[in-house]
């Protein structure tokens, strides 16, 4: 099936009934996420902030909203506004992780003031737990959710050293 040939509204269609079927494990639902991702672009390289990511954690770091958007070129002034939200660029990210089979990389991104602890402010937070159950992670704990990413994202990434999206 060519999904480029879909349009998004049956793009979305797919995609919310995988996640009420709880079948985001699917090659399907995979490929829904790809293309959705790939659609909602908005300027920011989901490959560039990909290898950006994957770069930080191999480096066992934090990044920062900015750096993700200087990866793609662009400015913090102009990516802002497509950053964060439901279908944001990092949700597109998460997508795109949860699709490739890679750890959750965007538990990497954090505010400026964090960029050394990892936290992620309340908001943030809600944000990636909200993305991570509609993939189909279970999380009791979000804190402890965050940390197990963060960590599994250092972890993948030694492993990964010519690897990229």
């Amino acid at each position: 099936m060519n999904l480029k040939d879909k349009s998004n509204d049956e793009i979305e269609s797919w995609i919310t009934n995988h996640e009420k079927k709880q079948a985001t494990g699917t090659d399907l639902y995979k490929a829904l996420l790809e293309e959705r991702a790939r659609r909602n672009s908005t300027g920011l390289n989901a490959d560039k902030s990909l290898l950006h990511l994957i770069e930080t954690a191999r480096q066992t770091k934090f990044t920062t909203y900015g750096d993700v958007a200087k990866a793609s070129g662009v400015s913090w002034n102009v990516a802002r506004h497509a950053m964060n939200g439901e279908g944001g660029h990092l949700d597109n990210l998460l997508d795109i992780c949860h699709a490739r089979g890679m750890p959750l990389l965007t538990a990497l991104c954090v505010n400026q003031q964090s960029v050394d602890t990892g936290e992620l402010s309340d908001d943030s937070m809600k944000g990636f737990i909200k993305g991570a159950r509609r993939l189909g992670y279970a999380v009791t704990d979000e804190r402890a959710f965050l940390r197990e990413c963060q960590q599994a994202s250092f972890l993948w990434a030694k492993g990964q050293e010519n690897v990229g999206p």
